[in-house]
């Protein structure tokens, strides 16, 4: 009797910005209209018989969170961070949920997806609780910012000459809660929408209690944690622009198409990427590659509509596991 072969598994990861085409269209509506393209190109690589597990960002929607809780904090009770990723979490995954089975029904496939809202185990001693640096919500004059975080509590700091605006801290991810939930629900062929904004950061205490923290776990952190959890075949990080270029902005700008982990790890530290853009996700493909290592492993950097070209290696850098 033979066995059947399992499907291999892409974890993608979608950037919260992929959802707002620009500044004006930012409504529900016209996210929801972003999310069903990207439900069109997630399921195409399902129809190339793969198993899909989505990750998403969501700053931009918590900014929208935060800003309306300042405007009403003299009305009703703020709403804290871990909460409006939540929020964000449930009102995203639900787009995600219908866009994917209006898709799945357009094309008369038999499949399903599932959205599940998903803790982050954050260690209470990471040094980033003392240094709060990620900038969250929207841009202040020095002294509303300053009087906001009188009034509510807040750490803010100047933000590259844009303005001021809130900062927290980025604790690292240690564990996925929901890990083996979502491996169950992607053994059963569903396509999986997980770990949007990072995830929801918690910390445990001595009896093992959870409790929720003011903090914001990076997207692409938690991605890659989930893809090595899972020991997915292929890491897709989604972003804006065709390709991971060296040299960027100079005479010498190259186009990057494939490099080897250890390639790239070189390049990351000749500071070719910067902290402020390519950085996170370079040091996130290497973060996935490193956990599978000496299996046939990939991450793929590229555009979100190229989705299917960069699973084919045809668009995008592909970054490969070292070989041992």
């Amino acid at each position: 009797m033979s066995v059947q072969k399992k499907a291999p598994l892409a974890v993608v990861a979608i950037g919260g910005n992929a959802l707002i085409d620009d500044q004006d269209h930012q409504g529900l509506g016209d996210q929801a209209r972003a999310v069903a393209r990207a439900a069109a190109a997630l399921v195409d690589l399902t129809v190339r018989g793969w198993r899909v597990v989505v990750t998403h960002g969501n700053g931009p929607q918590v900014g929208f969170i935060l800003r309306r809780s300042e405007i009403a904090s003299r009305e009703v009770p703020v709403v804290p961070m871990d909460y409006a990723t939540a929020d964000t979490q449930g009102a995203i995954g639900s787009m995600f949920y219908r866009a994917l089975c209006n898709e799945f029904r357009y094309r008369g496939l038999d499949r399903k997806a599932v959205a599940l809202v998903t803790h982050v185990l954050v260690d209470p001693a990471d040094p980033a609780f003392g240094a709060p640096d990620k900038p969250v919500g929207t841009f202040y004059p020095q002294q509303v910012a300053l009087d906001l975080a009188r009034r509510l509590g807040w750490t803010v700091a100047e933000d590259s000459g844009r303005g001021w605006r809130r900062v927290v801290p980025s604790p690292r991810p240690i564990a996925i809660l929901e890990a083996e939930d979502i491996a169950y629900l992607a053994e059963g062929s569903r396509v999986v929408v997980a770990c949007g904004g990072g995830g929801i950061p918690v910390v445990q205490d001595p009896q093992g209690l959870l409790r929720g923290v003011e903090a914001v776990v990076d997207k692409d952190r938690t991605s890659a944690l989930l893809a090595r959890s899972l020991g997915a075949e292929a890491f897709l990080l989604c972003t804006g622009v065709d390709t991971v270029f060296t040299g960027w902005g100079t005479q010498a700008q190259r186009r990057l198409s494939t490099a080897t982990a250890a390639q790239a790890r070189a390049l990351l530290g000749a500071g070719e990427f910067k902290a402020g853009s390519m950085g996170p996700k370079v040091e996130a493909a290497l973060s996935y590659l490193e956990g599978v290592a000496g299996s046939p492993s990939r991450a793929v950097i590229g555009r979100l509509e190229h989705l299917a070209a960069l699973i084919e290696g045809t668009n995008g850098t592909t970054i490969q596991g070292d070989t041992k």
